[in-house]
C-alpha cells in the first residue's frame, strides 16, 4: 500500500466515524423530541435507526483492524484506536437513544404530565457536550476537548434534580408513578449520553497529546 492510498483509507475511516457521531446524535434528538411531541412514529424510527449506528461500528471495527496492519506511523496507529474507542462510544449513545424513543412509546399511552422537568434542557447540553467533543476530534484541539469534561457535572447534577423534582410527583399523586419512573430513565440515559460524550473528549485530549487523563483528579487542568 501507498502512502496516498493509505491516507485515502485513513480519510474514509474518519468520515464513516463522523458520520456515525452524526447518527448518534440525531438519534438522541430524535428520541427526546418523541417524548416532548409525544410522537410514536418518530420513537419508532429511533428504534429502527439503531441498526445503522450499529453495522457502523462493525464497518469501522472492519476497517481499523485493515488499516492497524498498514499504519505507518505511530500517530496514525493512535488515530485508529482512538477512533474504535469513539465508536464504541457512540454506539453506546445510540443504545441509550433506543431506550429514551422505547419510554417515548409507554409515556405516550398515558396523559401527558404538567412538567418535563429539566429534561429539555439536559438534552441541550448532552447534545452540545457530543457535538464539540466530534469537532474537537475533528479539529485535533485538545482544549475544546478539555473544556467539555467539567460540564459532565452539570449533566449530573440536573440529573439528581429531575430525580428529586419526580419523586415528588410520585408522593404528591401515586396515578403519576409509571410515569415518572419512564422519566426518570429518560433522563438517567441523557445522563449516561453526558459520560459517553466526556469519554469521546478524553480520547481527544489522548489523541493529540498521547496523555491518558481518564484519572486524573482534575481533568480539567492540562
Amino acid at each position: 500500500m501507498t502512502m496516498r492510498h493509505f491516507d485515502e483509507e485513513l480519510a474514509k475511516f474518519k468520515e464513516t466515524l463522523l458520520t456515525m457521531g452524526s447518527y448518534a446524535e440525531s438519534s438522541v434528538g430524535q428520541a427526546v423530541q418523541a417524548v416532548t411531541d409525544r410522537d410514536d412514529k418518530l420513537a419508532e424510527k429511533v428504534q429502527q435507526d439503531d441498526d445503522i449506528t450499529d453495522r457502523l461500528e462493525i464497518e469501522i471495527d472492519d476497517m481499523a483492524i485493515h488499516l492497524l496492519a498498514k499504519a505507518p506511523l505511530a500517530s496514525d496507529l493512535r488515530l485508529i484506536t482512538v477512533a474504535m474507542k469513539i465508536s464504541q462510544n457512540l454506539e453506546r449513545i445510540g443504545d441509550e437513544a433506543t431506550t429514551i424513543a422505547r419510554r417515548a412509546l409507554e409515556l405516550n399511552s398515558e396523559p401527558q404530565l404538567k412538567s418535563y422537568i429539566d429534561i429539555p434542557r439536559m438534552v441541550t447540553i448532552t447534545l452540545g457536550m457530543l457535538k464539540e467533543s466530534l469537532d474537537a476530534f475533528v479539529n485535533k484541539d485538545p482544549e475544546k476537548a478539555r473544556a467539555i469534561i467539567p460540564r459532565d457535572k452539570e449533566v449530573d447534577a440536573l440529573n439528581r434534580q429531575v430525580y428529586h423534582d419526580l419523586c415528588l410527583f410520585m408522593l404528591e399523586d401515586p396515578a403519576n408513578i409509571t410515569r415518572c419512573l419512564n422519566l426518570m430513565t429518560v433522563s438517567k440515559c441523557l445522563e449516561r449520553v453526558g459520560d459517553h460524550a466526556t469519554n469521546i473528549a478524553e480520547e481527544v485530549v489522548y489523541l493529540c497529546e498521547a496523555r491518558d487523563i481518564r484519572h486524573e483528579a482534575n481533568k480539567a487542568l492540562p
